[in-house]
């Protein structure tokens, strides 16, 4: 089996681990609205995010070999454009726009993992849209391009939640790539809410790839490194970190470096700068390579939040069975005990000729059942519900949080267990969630640890190119003369 074959076998286990034991699960406890396969059955997707006029668009059509997308200076396009390749035009066709179709068309079809941004409303419909181009390459990766980020925008503004957008599109992305220009180096407000809340609570720091792109309008050396620092300070204000992440210093050969509204630039510097372009191309261009990693982190990162789901419920269930329990000894004692004290009262009152002891015992008996059924009816429920109040208030005791993994998990899944607790006032079989907790538990501990076995193995597999570049080198060179 060659790399190739191998990465598809691979990926097809995984897709099939999620669809029979995690989206049941997820879509029973309200975990997701769609199939959790849905996300991660196409093709890899690389995110573009940047303020408005970072150059996103003109990145974007350098890479793809032709002007796919406007650009300009001022804002030129506030949809979310999905870019993938065409395979039914020719290569020798000249590289361009082949089809275009619109949000409806992408959100209802199948074959794209975008059916779970429906609850984003018709506004953000109207502004999703794809184009399918005949470029080389997008042979093993899609790209999202997305509106400018801007300073003073609201959602009302934009007719949806932008941020909520950007996130979906966030956790589905194996690569999200970030641009910043020397005008505007991290200050505009969007950037900072994706940067600071958004973006680390959907993806991984890994994931993401921050660009300073057109340094060449930088008017001379001194002012790049003026920006860069102003950049560096802003990351680290918007991301939390002390440790700056790694900034590609990029720019478009093609662009006019001698001056721009009248101030004269100095551009001598950039020959003492390596463009970065073709290196951020490289990666990206790797992105289907880290498609396997980021599908086994899918499955361990899901299959831990579900059992931990899973436990939570687990944990209730397992404390009102015992506390039903004991209060049901508690409604047996204190039955018993009325029972014996209104048959005492009524001897001592004469009220009743209860001389015959089977007559006692007969009476007692009943007595016990009326007491009973008045407590199981009216003062148990009471309790429980005051039971289940106290739960609620508590519901950060119903598991373990002894570690920053813990309380990570479980900040996922938190409200999710809230809101299904509210729903069904504890009543749902613990007998099937147990079976569905052993099946989530096994895959987190056993799949996701054989996924990772599969893909240490796949780097002692050879690509394609790899075995006909060894097959010429164990060639025999021809003989000298």
């Amino acid at each position: 089996m060659n790399r190739e074959e191998y990465i598809n076998s691979l990926r097809t286990d995984m897709l099939a681990m999620v669809e029979e034991y995690l989206t049941p699960v997820a879509l029973r406890y309200g975990y997701s609205d769609t199939p959790l396969e849905a996300n991660i059955k196409w093709r890899p997707l690389v995110l573009v995010l940047g303020n408005y006029s970072s150059g996103k668009s003109t990145l974007i059509n350098d890479f793809l070999g032709a002007n796919i997308q406007a650009t300009g200076q001022a804002p030129t396009d506030d949809s979310f454009t999905v870019i993938t390749y065409d395979d039914t035009e020719s290569e020798n066709n000249s590289i361009g726009v082949t089809e275009e179709r619109d949000g409806q068309f992408l959100l209802n079809d199948l074959e794209y993992p975008f059916e779970s941004l429906k609850k984003h409303g018709q506004r953000f419909v109207s502004h999703f849209r794809l184009k399918k181009v005949n470029s080389p390459f997008l042979k093993n990766l899609a790209i999202i391009d997305t509106p400018g980020m801007l300073d003073s925008i609201t959602e009302r503004d934009r007719g949806y939640n932008y941020q909520q957008v950007i996130g979906d599109l966030a956790q589905i992305a194996d690569l999200v790539l970030i641009l910043f220009d020397p005008h505007k180096a991290g200050t505009v407000r969007e950037a900072h809410t994706s940067l600071r809340d958004t973006l680390p609570n959907r993806t991984f720091e890994d994931r993401i790839l921050f660009v300073l792109n057109r340094i060449d309008e930088c008017t001379s050396l001194m002012d790049l490194l003026q920006v860069y620092g102003t950049l560096c300070w802003n990351l680290s204000q918007m991301t939390g970190r002390k440790d700056i992440p790694t900034i590609h210093l990029v720019y478009s050969p093609q662009a006019g470096s001698s001056s721009a509204n009248g101030v004269k630039r100095d551009t001598n510097f950039l020959y003492y700068l390596k463009n970065q372009r073709e290196e951020l191309k490289q990666a990206i261009s790797q992105a289907p390579r880290f498609r396997l990693d980021h599908l086994a982190s899918f499955v361990e990162t899901h299959g831990e939040r579900l059992s931990h789901l899973l436990e939570g419920l687990i944990s209730y269930r397992t404390q009102l069975r015992r506390f039903r329990m004991k209060s049901g000894f508690i409604g047996f004692l204190v039955s018993i005990t009325g029972s014996a004290a209104t048959i005492f009262a009524l001897k001592e009152m004469d009220i009743l000729p209860l001389t015959d002891p089977q007559v006692v015992l007969g009476a007692g008996g009943i007595l016990a059942l009326i007491f009973f059924f008045i407590w199981t009816s009216a003062l148990k429920r009471l309790s429980e519900s005051r039971f289940h109040r106290q739960q609620m208030k508590d519901i950060d005791k119903l598991t373990p949080l002894e570690n920053q993994t813990r309380l990570d998990s479980w900040k996922g899944i938190r409200e999710l267990v809230n809101n299904y607790l509210k729903k069904t006032l504890g009543r749902f079989p613990l007998r099937e969630i147990r079976k569905e907790y052993s099946e989530v538990q096994r895959v987190f501990d056993k799949g996701a640890k054989e996924i990772r076995e599969a893909l240490a193995d796949l780097s002692n597999i050879k690509d394609d190119e790899s075995e006909k570049q060894d097959e010429v080198d164990a060639k025999p060179s021809s003989p000298s003369l």
